[in-house]
C-alpha cells in the first residue's frame, strides 16, 4: 500500500485553512495535521513531518499576511506548487438554545472581528468584543466557557465539527472578500507550465538611491510581464531597508521569465525563488506577441551567430 501523505494546516477543524486544503485533490483521504500557527506548518515542512503545508498569504482586504511572507523570505529550502482561493463568510454562533436577544458579548479574532464590524454596528449595537486567538478558538471558547462571551464570529465550516447555534450567517461587511491560500513543500522541479502560471519572488534592493524599484519593474516590464502583486517588507536590521514580495504573470520556463529572472539575479543581492504554478483562476496569461518564446530564441540565435562569426542572413 502507498503511504499516505501528511498536510500540514492552520488548526483546528473548521478554519477557513482547512477550506482552502478541501480544495486539493491529492490531499483527500490523506493525513491532515492541524498546526497552531504558519511557522509551525512551515517548520513541518523542512524537518519532514509533513509533505506540504497549506497557509494563507493574501486577503483581499487585508493585503498580504505579514508572518506568512516573512517566514518565506527567511525559510530556505520551500517551494509554492499551487494556489487556491476561498471566500471569507462569517457566520455568528452561540451555544445551543441562545437567542440573539441575549447577545452582549462577543468573541472574535481581531481581523474577524474588523471585517464584520459594519454588521455588529447595526445589529448588535451595545454589545463588547472579547479578541481571541483565532475564528475557532472565539467558538470553541463559548462552549468551554474559557471565554466570557455569549457568541462568537468564526467560518461557517465550524458547525460541520460541533454543536452550534448559528444566529446569523453573512455577516461579513464586504461580499467579495476573499483569501488566498498557498501549498507549500520542499524544493522540488517547477511542473510544466499549463498557459495559466505565476511566478512568486522576493527581492531586495541592491541599495537606497532614487530610481531603484523602478529599475526592479522594469525587469519585468521590458519583458512584458505583468505583475498582480507588489508589496514591502521590511528587512529588519536598519531603517528604511525593505524587501519586496512580487508575483509575476508567467512561469519559469516561459523565455521572457528565465530572462527576466536573470537580469533580477544581476541587479538583486538577494533573491529568492518560491515557485512557479498554477494561478488559482486558471485565467490565460496574454502579453504582447513581440514577448512570445521564439522572439527570445532569436535574439539568442542571433547573438549566438555574431559571436561565432556567422554570415548575417
Amino acid at each position: 500500500m502507498t503511504e499516505r501523505r501528511t498536510y500540514s494546516y492552520l488548526g483546528p477543524a473548521g478554519t477557513f485553512t482547512e477550506a482552502a486544503l478541501e480544495q486539493v485533490p491529492e490531499a483527500r483521504g490523506q493525513h491532515w495535521r492541524p498546526v497552531h500557527n504558519v511557522g509551525e506548518a512551515l517548520t513541518d515542512v523542512l524537518d519532514g513531518t509533513s509533505d506540504a503545508a497549506m497557509i494563507a498569504i493574501e486577503n483581499s482586504v487585508e493585503g498580504g499576511v505579514s508572518t506568512t511572507l516573512d517566514a518565506l523570505a527567511t525559510l530556505p529550502g520551500l517551494r509554492i506548487v499551487g494556489e487556491y482561493l476561498v471566500k471569507v463568510d462569517f457566520v455568528l454562533v452561540a451555544r445551543p438554545g441562545t437567542r440573539m436577544d441575549q447577545v452582549k458579548v462577543v468573541a472574535a479574532h481581531p481581523v474577524a472581528y474588523a471585517q464584520c464590524h459594519g454588521w455588529l454596528g447595526r445589529e448588535l449595537p451595545a454589545h463588547a468584543h472579547v479578541p481571541a486567538a483565532s475564528n475557532v478558538a472565539s467558538a470553541l471558547g463559548i462552549l468551554d466557557g474559557s471565554l466570557h462571551a455569549d457568541a462568537a464570529i468564526a467560518a461557517p465550516g465550524i458547525v460541520q465539527h460541533h454543536d452550534f447555534e448559528v444566529l446569523a450567517d453573512g455577516i461579513g461587511d464586504n461580499a467579495n472578500a476573499v483569501t488566498r491560500f498557498v501549498l507549500v513543500t520542499r524544493t522540488a522541479v517547477p511542473a510544466e507550465p499549463t498557459g495559466a502560471d505565476k511566478t512568486s519572488l522576493i527581492v531586495e534592493l541592491p541599495d537606497d538611491h532614487p530610481g531603484a524599484l523602478l529599475e526592479l519593474l522594469e525587469q519585468f516590464s521590458t519583458r512584458g510581464i505583468n505583475l498582480s502583486l507588489l508589496q514591502s517588507r521590511p528587512i529588519g536590521d536598519e531603517l528604511g531597508r525593505y524587501r519586496f514580495v512580487l508575483d509575476a504573470d508567467g512561469h519559469i520556463h516561459d523565455e521572457r521569465m528565465a530572462d527576466a529572472l536573470l537580469g533580477i539575479r544581476r541587479f538583486s543581492p538577494r533573491v529568492v525563488y518560491l515557485g512557479s504554478y498554477p494561478r488559482a483562476d486558471r485565467k490565460i496569461v496574454h502579453y504582447p506577441e513581440r514577448y512570445a518564446d521564439e522572439v527570445f530564441v532569436e535574439a539568442r540565435d542571433w547573438l549566438r551567430g555574431l559571436v561565432a562569426g556567422a554570415p548575417e542572413s
